[in-house]
């Protein structure tokens, strides 16, 4: 029964509370015994808050004993990223200046999934501080990926993907920067949500105005993700980009489509001009394809990006520098990645700072005009299939060097300069068995209708359990 609960999707198993056909106790019960089962292999979660998730498991118990209403989310166990703050549960960022911190508060999107009903399982592992496209750090070591364990998971929310992927979590909450929840999710077969800057209040915050980074959903399905989309979204007067969301409810929107018919969708192989792996490219152009048997009419383009490069690169060593502005002192207890960032950013000038300001700006108004003609554009997530786990980043694309550890991720990281949001979902399975992402983009709040079209894909391609759930 266990291992039956733990394959169930989110909404399956809060319709199982409600109708009190499984109980909260259970289906923890059921995840808890996952995680001792797998993460051991894996790593996924870094921290297990197993006694206090048994004891919030009782209390749903109670309530729906009582008949008393129960929210969307009651009763459905969620993990959460360990640089998201967690009342009395440890939240380290993956460094090891803060090994045993222990907030005593939850951050906003925490505070609103147990306001929802969902259980915290505990937290999941990150590369330090979100610094690292690979989830690696000196406090919990590698995350490893549930379809080959000697394969990277990708990061920053790597341990999230993992969790899902690996059947020991339903749910995750996670972080984009410049692609933290989308190529985890496409290195894992699942789904991550970048959302619209301010749809997810993200307090606390060192930098409370910047809008590239930004907190997310993370599930197996899209009509998941859209159900963890409803319960992180809506106003907070603790944080100043707050918006609120355009629908009603994701979930109904996702769940209720029949068809993608009327919708235009572009498809451009390679947004970074960095290069595709030529079965990844396959694989996702023939995704985008077979969306015209559901009333899309996908058209491919050429849209390149790779101009704005240099300046998501000066934009994110201004924001590292003034995430870390407290601890410049201490940047030789960091790892390379994280000082590497912040040292590049102490070394730009106001003249780099306000030209990169001028290309985003640009950028976003192709990023408009693009979406004058199209409703979305589909493109490869990653450009390179899981590499091994020893590796801080793929140093080659397609037979160019990288210059620079993220290079690779330029396909994701083109989207946050625009502040767009955009899901990767699984799009099929290489020769080699390995789960490969379909990146969708849409214009601002447009959430629903990418998770739209992500069901649809979903549906064709199905990739199936990785062979350490078998």
């Amino acid at each position: 029964m266990f291992k039956e609960l733990t394959r169930l999707s989110a909404v399956e198993l809060a319709r199982l509370v409600r109708t009190k056909k499984a109980s909260p106790v259970e289906v923890v019960e059921a995840h808890l015994a996952a995680i001792q089962r797998i993460n051991p292999a894996v790593n996924a979660f870094c921290t297990v808050a197993a006694e206090k998730a048994l004891a919030w498991a009782r209390e749903a118990e109670r309530a729906v004993k009582k008949r008393a209403k129960l929210r969307p989310l009651h009763g459905v166990p969620v993990a959460i990223k360990d640089l998201t703050p967690t009342a009395d549960i440890r939240t380290t960022f993956g460094s090891t200046l803060f090994r045993d911190h222990v907030p005593t508060e939850d951050a906003e999107v925490v505070r609103r999934l147990k306001a929802a009903g969902a259980i915290v399982l505990g937290k999941t592992n990150t590369s330090e501080f979100g610094a690292g496209a690979n989830t690696v750090n000196k406090v919990f070591g590698a995350t490893r990926n549930p379809w080959n364990t000697a394969l990277s998971a990708s990061g920053s929310t790597g341990g999230g993907a993992a969790a899902l992927a690996a059947r020991m979590a339903p749910l995750a909450e996670g972080t984009d920067f410049g692609g933290s929840l989308r190529t985890p999710a496409a290195f894992c077969g699942v789904i991550g949500l970048r959302t619209t800057a301010g749809l997810v209040p993200k307090h606390p915050a060192a930098m409370p105005w910047h809008d590239q980074s930004v907190a997310g959903p993370m599930a197996r399905s899209a009509e998941d993700c859209a159900l963890l989309l409803d319960a992180m979204t809506g106003l907070s007067g603790k944080s100043p980009l707050s918006a609120p969301s355009p629908w009603r409810s994701a979930r109904d929107a996702v769940a209720k489509a029949r068809s993608l018919r009327g919708l235009r969708l572009a498809y451009a192989p390679d947004i970074a001009g960095i290069g595709v792996d030529e079965e990844i490219e396959r694989i996702c152009r023939t995704a985008a394809r077979d969306l015209r048997d559901d009333g899309a009419a996908p058209e491919e383009i050429e849209f390149n990006l790779a101009d704005g490069r240099d300046a998501f690169l000066a934009l994110r060593g201004e924001a590292m520098v003034g995430n870390h502005f407290d601890r410049l002192e201490r940047i030789g207890e960091l790892g390379d990645n994280l000082a590497g960032n912040i040292r590049e950013g102490l070394a730009l000038t106001i003249s780099e700072i306000a030209r990169a300001e001028r290309k985003r700006a640009e950028i976003w108004h192709r990023w408009r005009a693009l979406f004058e003609q199209y409703d979305a554009l589909l493109t490869p997530t990653a450009p390179v299939p899981p590499f091994p786990v020893e590796k801080n980043y793929p140093e080659v694309v397609e037979g160019r060097k990288m210059q620079h550890y993220i290079d690779w991720i330029g396909p994701t990281f083109l989207v946050s300069l625009a502040t767009l949001p955009a899901a990767s979902v699984p799009a099929g399975l290489t020769a080699a068995r390995l789960p490969v992402g379909l990146q969708i983009v849409g214009p601002r709040f447009s959430e629903p209708m990418i998770l739209t079209v992500a069901r649809f894909v979903e549906a064709a391609h199905p990739v199936g359990l990785p062979p350490i759930c078998a």
